[in-house]
């Protein structure tokens, strides 16, 4: 059993029920009853009638009683640590003052800048003097290209 719907109103149309109506353009229109192909003949728009199946989905009409409304999940705000640092030391160092966060900051910088400093002095110290340098060549003359003179 083939069961079609209204082009007007959207309600079901059994077999053996409603009206067919062929346009000059050959398009086939199927309705319910005189009364919804008298009013797709006047032009008039199914979203503003009330009793069609448009017109309450449209306007959300009975459907309270099938899906109920969703509930939202408020989310909850949590606080915990995280590696290398208890969630107390990380609120202690939320609730320091600006003057102790910014003098512990500029200790931190001098403690970088003399460590850079130390392995500066190291590097050079431990740097071999003099000796035997290769001469310097060329990436052309490496892939033995041309050669330096004529």
């Amino acid at each position: 059993m083939k069961v079609e719907l209204c082009n007007f109103s959207g309600q079901k149309i059994y077999p053996s029920k409603g009206k067919i109506y062929v346009r000059g353009d050959s398009k086939v229109f199927r309705f319910i009853n005189a009364k919804s192909e008298s009013l797709f003949l006047q032009r008039k728009n199914p979203r503003k009638i009330a009793w069609t199946v448009v017109y309450r989905r449209m306007h959300k009409k009975g459907i309270t009683e099938e899906v109920a409304k969703k509930r939202s999940r408020k989310t909850v705000k949590h606080q915990r640590g995280i590696v290398g640092a208890d969630l107390a030391s990380i609120l202690a160092k939320r609730n320091a003052k600006p003057e102790v966060r910014n003098a512990a900051r500029q200790a931190a910088i001098t403690k970088a800048k003399e460590a850079k400093k130390e392995k500066e002095t190291n590097k050079k110290a431990n740097k071999p003097t003099g000796g035997a340098t290769a001469p310097k060549v060329s990436k052309q003359q490496m892939k033995g290209g041309k050669t330096g003179g004529r």
